[in-house]
């Protein structure tokens, strides 16, 4: 009777090279790997992906703050094979297919360190770890502002406290607590550019797609979470994030370096996030002596001023909004006329 091959060595033994697997999860528990390469890479998240819709039922939480628990599987039936066919040991690291189980042993090292992957692009990371990338991603943000990729990060890292603010109050707004539910995201690929172009100058939707072609920007160049160990938070981190144009068009703020300080600020005030604080406190110290005697003078006053008399501009359904004019939208959100200064 024909004996089974010997079993492989596993990855990382002795004298044998880890697989694709084994590395990933090698450079995954590294702590001196998160400078950006390998944890900031495109995958399932990439931009332009959606989160999908909130459950009908919440997810239970664990002990662990912010973190949801995704409900174990049942047991996998295994196939039923007919007589005379030979079945894999069980000590046999190969699948069904004959190839290496690599993703079934990565289920379980997760399993085994507690490691729950809450929606497509979650990556998730220790205490230490998110200490490490809000350190080094707020070094990288400080050095070059327009690092998108960092400031996604450091948004991400050292928002444990703002986020469920933010979330709170979205859930306790009857509009909020729709976009909760319903998830709606702004991306290319959901918006109807030609439409948005044929509305009435001033309205909401062609003042938005006239600053997007301005600033040669695109909202698919949003980066999805991969740091928010929670699967609801992520979603409020990532609308924050697809919003942030259109604070720019209800503001009147153009994308150069004195225009992303007087949004900083007014979003420091709106969301709390240690990120927009940052980006506000030390944003000024590479604008001329000019622009720093204006933006102290005019601009971040009215910029406090609006964050503060404003409501929170999560809790609006811009999808819904495009024909409504600019001004009436600054007037029922609470926003103060931008004062009459070129930026």
């Amino acid at each position: 009777m024909p004996r089974s091959p010997p079993a492989p060595p596993r990855p990382g033994a002795s004298g044998a090279a880890p697989g694709p697997g084994g590395m990933r999860r090698l450079l995954l528990r590294a702590v001196g790997a998160v400078r950006g390469v390998p944890l900031l890479r495109a995958g399932p998240g990439s931009p332009g992906e959606c989160f999908p819709p909130a459950p009908p039922q919440p997810l239970r939480r664990s002990g662990r703050p912010f973190t949801r628990v995704c409900p174990s599987p049942g047991p996998v039936p295994r196939p039923v094979l007919p007589a005379g066919t030979a079945r894999l040991s069980h000590s046999d690291p190969r699948g069904w297919d004959g190839h290496a189980g690599e993703e079934e042993e990565e289920e379980e090292v997760e399993e085994e360190e507690g490691w729950h992957q809450l929606y497509p692009s979650h990556i998730p990371t220790s205490l230490l770890q998110k200490a490490l990338l809000a350190a080094g991603s707020a070094v990288m943000a400080l050095y070059d502002p327009y690092r998108h990729d960092m400031v996604a990060v450091l948004g991400e890292t050292t928002g444990c406290l703002a986020l469920p603010n933010l979330r709170d109050k979205m859930k306790h707004h009857p509009e909020g607590y729709r976009i909760l539910q319903e998830r709606p995201c702004i991306r290319l690929s959901t918006l109807d550019m030609s439409r948005l172009r044929g509305l009435p100058d001033g309205s909401l939707g062609r003042e938005y797609v006239r600053f997007l072609e301005d600033n040669k920007v695109s909202p698919d160049t949003r980066m999805p979470p991969k740091f928010v160990d929670d699967e609801e938070l992520a979603y409020v981190i990532q609308r924050y994030r697809e919003v942030h144009d259109l604070m720019h068009t209800l503001l009147g703020m153009p994308t150069n370096m004195l225009g992303e300080v007087v949004v900083k600020w007014f979003e420091a005030v709106q969301t709390g996030l240690p990120m927009c604080v940052l980006g506000a406190a030390f944003g000024p110290v590479r604008l001329s002596t000019r622009k720093l005697q204006v933006l102290a003078t005019e601009l971040v006053p009215w910029a406090i001023r609006s964050g503060l008399n404003a409501s929170c501009v999560l809790n609006v359904y811009y999808e819904q909004r495009w024909e409504q004019p600019v001004e009436s939208l600054r007037e029922e959100i609470g926003i103060f006329p931008p004062p009459a200064v070129r930026v």
